[in-house]
């Protein structure tokens, strides 16, 4: 684990405009050629799972309004970062209700395998987002009928739908 101070900023010319930058230094010692993700923690609060982007001239992570209204940190000249490689597989934890649901169901798991890592990533984030159980009990149901549905191509539209369905239930 790695940490330093971090400054917030600012991109003028896309929608993903704020950002910590990361050295070259740090940024060498937490990936590989297939490897960007990263956990952080802003004032030691965290992980924060997140993934190393390149700009131009530097690497960075992006830090969203949540975040940044969290820490205050448009009022901050700088900020403690400690910063540590991502070695999870999905780069999120597996949430117990998916785990659970795939090792029931060979066919949905076998489709979620089958998904691209960064699919994968989403499909488990959809699921860890929701603090409640029952919530991501029934993400994660969806999910499942979706891509069994679906044969394994992930339509976010119908899987919206999908959910929407589950979470009336």
């Amino acid at each position: 684990m790695i940490e330093f101070q971090g400054k917030l900023a600012i991109f003028e010319f896309n929608h993903w405009q704020y950002h910590v930058p990361v050295s070259d230094e740090i940024s060498g010692k937490m990936m590989d050629s297939n490897h960007r993700r990263v956990l952080i923690w802003i004032e030691n609060e965290g992980p924060f799972h997140m993934a190393l982007m390149k700009a131009k001239d530097y690497w960075y992570i992006l830090i969203n309004q949540e975040l940044r209204n969290r820490f205050k940190l448009n009022e901050k000249p700088s900020f403690p970062i400690k910063i540590d490689r991502d070695h999870s597989k999905y780069g999120h934890e597996m949430p117990e209700e998916l785990q659970v649901l795939m090792d029931q169901d060979e066919e949905g798991a076998s489709y979620f395998r089958s998904l691209t890592p960064g699919s994968q990533r989403m499909m488990v984030y959809t699921v860890t987002k929701v603090k409640s159980p029952e919530s991501r009990m029934k993400k994660a149901l969806a999910i499942i009928h979706h891509l069994k549905l679906a044969k394994g191509i992930l339509d976010y539209k119908q899987l919206n739908e999908l959910i929407k369905y589950y979470n009336k239930l």
